[in-house]
């Protein structure tokens, strides 16, 4: 009956209800109530060994089922431990319900052990913090949701008394109704039909809030019916397939390709910027173009106060009912870039990631993995040199297809959202690339792949360096101090956590183990050892 429901059972149902199916933590006994409550309403609660390494575990599943992130950890060092998933969740617009343990009010007044303000804490890093409330229950719970699926997504905490998750409550199944997508006013819309069809030289770029929306459909017609060249963000990577003609690959992450990319939105006559979210981009794409001189036009999910760009005509609206008015009107596409810009940079582009010159080295690695693995593998990837190279160099043909930290750029993620992916689609291939740094910090994450039967492939990139840091450090002709470290048995720590392990020195080795890969029932660590310095001149 609804009356004998506990105030925990009334937030679980509502999770279940925005398609939870999985949660991800470590539990203490503040948060053995929810966790129990999870479970009852038909979520899998899912033991990690770290409660980062969950976070990035629940965006995995994310990424495949489209559902928020449930992330559990009990008071105090379990909060803690959370706080940079969950900052990284803010930055990379992940929907997340965080929800942590405590002790109740009364309690706290006179009982310090291990008391701290969770609110506090993670109001900086969230969209919303509440404290749950046995009566407010249902609202409290529906306000969570809906905040943290609305444009843009994002993280919100919910702090879970003890006693209040036991309290009876009633689910009064209160649900606020979505908003109905809009578009522009005709004004608006008849001033960018003017400038489209006098564009010569356009210039789209396409981001996160493009990802959010399932845009994709919508920006190829508009894209094709104008002749558009595009450049998406690393996140966006195959929202439109990345072997299209008019596809410029992706842009923000590598200064090699920078170098033939700002170049063509600085010649650009009318720059779209389509769902674009720059908090993924470097310094190079603050100002890329002057609205001062150059047309532009801002569809976007919020109202642009970050000023790393401007607009001379923004819209604020969903992305798809804006395309499609402005598709449907279409006039007959000028000449798009009649000096042959288009096709030079493509070239360029191709000729700067090409790597059949390598024997062996990073893009040597990548190469091959994209070359044996199928065409519909899953990919994740860590932060570091390697990501850079990745980026360009794997291809995506559907949204993502690649998934990684592009806002806070964490160190760390790609082996626990390898998991994760894996674990929501089992019939999928799914390899994670990382550093050997990064693959050291979450090294003990490989028995949560043995604990869930998951296989996926995880590729190390071992030259027992900080590569990037070191490149960055002899850039600035400093002395090499602090990127260094020894070098590791990789393949070891996979077969000591119960799966397959193996080094590789050339691209024979790596093919013959890519291939014995996705023929196991378990998963494989795969280390390619490559020398120092293989990312000079190269991203």
């Amino acid at each position: 009956m609804t009356d004998s429901l506990r105030a925990a059972d009334i937030l679980a149902r509502r999770l279940y209800a925005a398609g939870c199916r999985h949660a991800f933590g470590m539990p203490g006994g503040e948060v053995l109530t929810l966790v129990d409550a999870l479970e009852a309403a038909g979520i899998t609660f899912h033991l990690a060994k770290h409660e980062n390494a969950a976070g990035f575990m629940g965006e995995g599943v994310h990424h495949a089922d489209g559902a928020p992130v449930i992330l559990v950890a009990t008071l105090g060092p379990g909060a803690l431990n959370g706080v940079n998933v969950v900052a990284n969740a803010h930055q990379d617009r992940v929907p997340m319900l965080v929800l942590t343990g405590c002790v109740d009010a009364a309690e706290a007044q006179s009982y310090t052990h291990q008391v701290l303000d969770h609110g506090a804490v993670f109001a900086p890093i969230t969209k919303a913090t509440f404290r749950l409330d046995a009566d407010a229950a249902d609202v409290i719970a529906d306000k969570a949701v809906a905040i943290a699926t609305e444009p843009r997504n994002g993280p919100v905490h919910i702090d879970v008394p003890i006693s209040v998750a036991d309290a009876p409550a009633r689910d009064r199944n209160i649900r606020r109704a979505p908003a109905a997508p809009t578009q522009p006013d005709n004004d608006t819309l008849a001033q960018a039909r003017s400038w489209l069809a006098q564009a010569e030289r356009p210039f789209a770029i396409i981001g996160l809030d493009a990802v959010a929306e399932g845009a994709g459909p919508a920006l190829r017609a508009f894209l094709e019916a104008h002749q558009i060249p595009f450049v998406t963000s690393y996140k966006a990577k195959g929202i439109l397939p990345e072997d299209h003609p008019l596809c410029l690959g992706g842009a923000g992450l590598s200064p090699l390709a920078d170098s033939h990319l700002l170049p063509l939105a600085a010649q650009s006559d009318l720059i779209l910027s389509l769902g674009y979210d720059p908090i993924e981009m470097r310094p190079g794409w603050r100002n890329a173009w002057d609205p001062a001189h150059q047309r532009v036009i801002e569809i976007a999910a919020e109202p642009n106060t970050h000023y790393m760009h401007q607009a001379s005509l923004n819209i604020v609206a969903p992305l798809t009912p804006a395309l499609d008015a402005l598709t449907e009107k279409a006039e007959t596409a000028p000449t798009r870039w009649p000096g042959g810009e288009l096709s030079t940079a493509q070239q360029a582009l191709h000729a700067a990631f090409d790597p059949q010159d390598d024997s062996w080295g990073p893009a040597a690695v990548i190469a091959e993995c994209r070359a044996i693995l199928p065409a519909e593998t899953l990919a994740t990837a860590d932060s570091g040199a390697h990501r850079i190279l990745l980026s360009q160099m794997w291809q995506c043909n559907e949204a993502r297809g690649l998934i990684q930290s592009s806002g806070l750029c964490t160190m760390g993620c790609a082996v626990p959202m390898a998991i994760g992916r894996k674990l929501a689609q089992p019939d999928r291939p799914v390899v994670s690339f990382s550093g050997d740094a990064g693959f050291l910090m979450v090294a003990g994450d490989l028995a949560i792949a043995a604990e869930l039967d998951v296989a996926p492939i995880f590729v190390v990139f071992a030259d027992a360096s900080l590569a990037l840091i070191e490149l960055k450090q002899r850039q600035r002709q400093l002395k090499n101090r602090g990127v260094d470290f020894a070098r590791h048995d990789f393949a070891a720590m996979g077969r000591a956590f119960g799966g397959n392990g193996v080094t590789v020195r050339n691209r024979t080795e790596l093919r013959a183990a890519l291939t014995d890969a996705l023929a196991s029932d378990r998963f494989t660590v795969i280390s390619a050892e490559i020398e120092p310095g293989g990312y000079d001149g190269r991203i």
